[in-house]
Order: C-alpha cells, then structure tokens, then sequence
C-alpha cells in the first residue's frame, strides 16, 4: 500500500490524499479546495496531481471547504463512485457546496470582466452550481461506530472527533496480503473542553496515522477567556467609541460559537443593548442545520436546553439575507456587531464590510480563527498601514483586534490527546498534514519524545510506501 498527498501538505488546505491498494485501487480521503494561498491559489485548485476518473472511493472526514470544496470538480472531471460521510456532513455539505459553487461563478465572472478588458479569452469557473448538484446523489451517509464494507478487503469505522458537526476520524482496516493494516486518518481534531461539541473519541489502534497539525506549535487559553474578551472589545467599540465591530466568522462553527457567547451573556445579564447583524445566508442555513442535531452536543449544553430552547438566539440578534439589507449596513453610523463570512475575510459580504469601514478609527476589525498568511485576514493580523482589497489601496485606521481562544481546532495538548489511546510502539509510521511547516516540526519533535519513532511530514505530491506490517 501507498498513500500520495495532493493537498494540505506543509500547508493548512486543500486536504486530499490518495490510498493505493493492491491489485489497484484508490481511495481518495477528502477533497478539499486550496484557500488563502495568493497567486498560487488558482493554480493549486486546477491541477490535481492525479486522474479523477481512476479514484474507486472518496471518503470524507467533514464538511469544511478546505475538506470537500473540490468535490464538484472531481465529479465533473469524472469519478463515478460514492462519497462516504457521517449524515451530518451530508447535509452541511449539501449547503456548503452550493455557496462554493456561487462563489466560484461570482469570481469568475469578475476575472472574465478584466481579462476581456484586457483583450483575454475567457476562462471557466472551477465548477458551477449544476456541477455541485451533482455530487449530493452520490453521498453514502455512515453514522458513527458503524462497521461498514467499502469495497472487498476494505472496511471502513468513523469515531467522532470533535471538530465541527459530523467530523470524523476516518478508521480503514485493509486486507492487503493476507494481513491486515490498520489506517487512522485524523481529518480535523477538535477541543476536550469544546463548548458546543462532545469531546474527540478514542479510536482502533492503528498501524499508520495521517494526522493533521495545524496547531502543534501552540495552546489555546481557555474558552471563558474569549467570553470576556470578545465582550470588552464589543464594549470599548461599540458602547465607549460608538464604532462598528466587524467580525469575520466561518460559517460553520465560529459563528455558531459566537453567537453561544452573546446568548449566554445575556443569561448573565451583561449583554449590551445593541444590534448583532449575522450578515451570512450561508450561516443562517448552518445554524438551522447545527440545531437539528443536538445529540452532538455535550452535556453541558445540552442541560442548558432544558431551560434555554435556542441556544444560539438573544436580544438585538437580526439575520441579514438579502443584499440590499447588507449593503444598507455600511450606509449606517449605528454602532453595532457584524458576524459575517468568510472567516479569513477573503470573499463573502465581510469583505465588503472591512473595505468600507477599516478606514475609520472608530471601528473595530475582530478577527477570531485562523487565516493563511496571505488571506485578507491574514494581512491584517499583521496590523498594516494600507491594505489592498477588490484591487484597491485602503487606510488601515480601525483598530485590529484578535482572539486566539476560539478555535475549532485542537491545540498540541488535545492532539497529543487525542493519540493518548495509542501505543506509540505500534504505530509504524505517523503522517503530519494540514499544517504549516515550522508548526508540523515542532509537533514533530513533541510526538518523538512521546515515543512515535517516525514521524514524517510529506510534500505535496509526495508518494510514500507503507511496506509491510509486521
């Protein structure tokens, strides 16, 4: 057996890694999009490094788009198989992947503008919303804990793993010579202490480990810490400087961790009387989504429902759909908070609400999770004096602010967690994906002390044989 890793190889996106199996099959694991890698982005998102049609099975680990984002595109290019995921994943997928599709027809429709400008053949999106459509007749739905038969040989478990509703480690036991192997593919691992989701799951031991690192070089302070500081900024914004607090917000679990906060802030009776815009469709879909499964929620939630039925839901919350009602935001001197996607601020409505407010002193950017160095959010981590958006140069006098508490992602303490249910002298081989790489190395050398004798961070492309088990 031989896995080949065609995405989030020493980078964050675009997980996607390749299963060859004797005689000759391949199972993709994930197929995510590349985002927030600049000029390259593109190009990354265009180029596969294998041939669509040649992949038997696709197994997904959760709904984010740097997990699934290339499905539609897959599809159109010719796999044929199915697309195996929890139910929860399924139906987030289903919603994430027609806001993709829309989002790749609004940019190219953009990039077609200019080029023709310039006397340019037109190029094509990566997929359109017809192509999206096409992928969601092809999801298989498992539920957790259950055994099942992907192909002969092959069998497949997912365990919860705490990162986002429905997202799961991905357990294989393949039959290849007459022995076993048993294969672990972490997708994303989420927090022990996570203040919506049930903690990550033990799982099977495992012979090989694809694991993702994205935070192995850090701790996250503790979830009542972002409580008290995304109040304080709300407060010296909004109520002491009469601003506009503009907080770029993944849809899928950063918002819906957002709006937690402010409802149990009202609980205490600390919420400020002010308006909280959630300028998203996309994360008003999720948050319906998210309340149909509560029995993902721990159990300190879920006592909460007893006495609260929406946990998501306070005084001054408005959800904002149509366009005009977005746009009617910036027109507006009232102070107030705007959730809005996307979370690195590279596309989406939150763009447009940085550019028309992050010249003016008075307001507040917020940015709560990661953001590849070269997203808009990243850029402005670095707190520039101009930054560049929609092409144009704009001041930077709003304050920039950030919360590195909140994050859907583990730490290295919860990874490290994570792989306590397993021997290190069993494991054979252990893979670090999904990470930068001076964060991988560090993780890397935290993992050895723990006893996993090898640790290996591929490239992308890269083609690594497993050997035999012994």
């Amino acid at each position: 057996m031989k896995i080949t890793f065609h995405g989030a190889a020493r980078t964050v996106t675009g997980s996607k890694h390749i299963l060859h199996i004797k005689p000759n099959k391949k199972i993709l694991l994930d197929c995510g999009l590349f985002q927030g890698m600049g000029k390259d982005t593109t190009t990354l998102n265009s180029e596969w490094g294998f041939i669509p049609s040649e992949i038997d099975h696709v197994i997904i680990s959760h709904a984010h788009i740097d997990h699934i984002g290339l499905l539609p595109k897959l599809v159109k290019e010719g796999y044929k198989g199915k697309i195996y995921c929890t139910p929860a994943t399924a139906s987030l997928a289903k919603i994430l992947l027609i806001d993709s599709a829309r989002i790749q027809e609004d940019d190219i429709r953009y990039v077609n503008k200019v080029r023709a400008r310039d006397h340019k053949q037109p190029v094509e999106a990566l997929y359109t919303e017809d192509d999206a459509n096409m992928v969601f007749p092809m999801l298989e739905t498992i539920p957790y804990h259950e055994h099942f038969i992907v192909d002969d040989g092959v069998e497949l478990l997912f365990t919860d793993c705490g990162h986002i509703l429905g997202s799961a480690a991905v357990n294989l036991k393949i039959r290849e010579d007459d022995k076993d192997i048993y294969l672990t593919f972490s997708g994303d691992i989420g927090r022990y202490r996570d203040m919506i989701l049930k903690s990550p799951e033990v799982f099977p031991q495992a012979d090989y480990i694809i694991m993702e690192s994205t935070y192995g070089d850090r701790l996250h302070d503790e979830s009542k810490v972002s409580n008290e500081a995304f109040l304080k900024v709300i407060v010296d914004t909004c109520l002491k400087g009469r601003g506009k607090l503009i907080v770029p917000a993944f849809s899928m679990a950063r918002t819906q961790e957002l709006l937690f906060i402010l409802n149990q802030l009202e609980l205490q009776g600390r919420l400020p009387p002010l308006n909280y815009y959630v300028d998203s469709p996309l994360s008003i879909k999720i948050t319906e989504t998210v309340k149909k499964y509560p029995d993902s929620y721990n159990n300190h939630v879920r006592k909460l429902l007893k006495d609260d039925e929406d946990i998501f839901a306070f005084k001054g919350l408005k959800y904002v759909d149509k366009v005009q009602d977005s746009i009617a935001l910036n027109d507006s001197d009232e102070p107030c908070v705007i959730i809005s996607a996307s979370g690195m601020a590279e596309a989406g409505r939150v763009k447009h609400h940085i550019a028309n407010n992050v010249g003016d002193a008075k307001n507040t950017i917020l940015l709560t999770g990661y953001c590849e160095p070269l997203s808009l959010g990243g850029r402005l981590k670095l707190k520039p004096d101009m930054v560049r958006i929609f092409g144009k140069e704009f001041k930077v006098k709003a304050r920039i602010e950030e919360i590195t508490s909140l994050s859907a992602h583990g730490d290295y303490e919860d990874m490290c967690q994570w792989l306590s249910c397993q021997d290190p002298a069993l494991v054979n081989k252990l893979f670090l994906v999904h990470g930068d790489y001076e964060a991988q190395e560090k993780f890397r050398q935290r993992l050895i002390k723990k006893g996993f004798r090898d640790v290996y961070i591929p490239i992308l492309h890269e083609t690594i044989g497993l050997g035999d088990v012994d």
